[in-house]
């Protein structure tokens, strides 16, 4: 280590290894069997305790708070981890929980946004290139696909899972599978429309864009039921995106999954 690079107030265990670029600020603590990767930034007052694991470059503000014990009544001392990946930002006063059982991670890929106050419960699976904005609080065994969108002050039921590229409106309720793709607002929630913004920001084509609203008005406005439509949908699935939807979809209803979020029509 560094020592120019450590704040003197900051309080790091023997056990901790961290890379020589890592700056540690003000008042942090840093545990037992924390590994931090090169380049990252450690806030004033962050608390970091093990087994936790963080990649290069990520930058965690101020007062967050990553690898302690799960917020679950069923933990009972394993050790289970917290592994975040590269060039995060999570903002200030975050929480991120260990897994519950021995040998399980929350996971944290990278490139992700976490804004000020999200809470992160055990067992989380997080993509790359997610942005979750403030206050927003995921329960245990959430995971959320790559390059979705999550907006400020909502709650995010157990189990739940997002799919990629899907936008949640801020303040809604979220009890149910997200579809990829999909714009999604309310309480309860509902699916309103394709996020058609998030997917030209994406660099998707026109004609798979065009693939994408054919299987929404299927979907979700032709008053068929969802098998009904997805057997319909079958047929034309020749585009990698589509095939995505299906598919999660189709998982969406298995047991142990919460099932789909409807449409504004049902």
């Amino acid at each position: 280590m560094i020592a120019t690079l450590i704040h003197p107030t900051a309080v790091i265990h023997p056990g901790a290894q961290l890379h020589p670029t890592v700056k540690i600020g003000a008042y942090a603590v840093i545990g037992d069997h924390v590994k931090i990767g090169q380049q990252t930034t450690i806030g004033a007052h962050v608390v970091i305790e093990g087994p936790t694991e963080i990649g290069a470059n990520n930058h965690i503000f101020p007062g967050a708070v990553i690898g302690l014990e799960p917020q679950d009544l069923k933990y009972k001392g394993a050790p289970s981890w917290v592994k975040i990946g590269d060039n995060n930002r999570i903002r200030e006063y975050v929480t991120i929980n260990r897994a519950t059982d021995a040998g399980e991670a929350t996971l944290i890929g990278n490139d992700n946004l976490l804004m000020a106050y999200v809470h992160v419960a055990h067992n989380c699976v997080l993509g790359n290139s997610v942005v979750i904005a403030n206050g927003v609080a995921l329960a245990g065994h959430v995971q959320i696909e790559s390059k979705a969108v999550i907006g400020g002050v909502l709650g995010i039921h157990q189990f739940v899972h997002i799919g990629c590229l899907a936008m949640v409106g801020g303040m809604s309720r979220i009890d149910r599978d997200v579809p990829p793709y999909m714009l999604v607002e309310g309480n309860p929630a509902r699916v309103r429309s394709l996020n058609l913004v998030g997917l030209k920001r994406a660099g998707m084509t026109s004609p798979q864009i065009g693939k994408l609203k054919k299987a929404f008005r299927t979907l979700y406005r032709s008053g068929d039921t969802l098998n009904r439509a997805l057997e319909n949908l079958d047929l034309v699935s020749d585009d990698e995106h589509l095939r995505h939807l299906l598919m999660f979809l189709r998982l969406s209803q298995m047991t142990g999954r919460r099932g789909s979020i409807p449409s504004r029509s049902t």
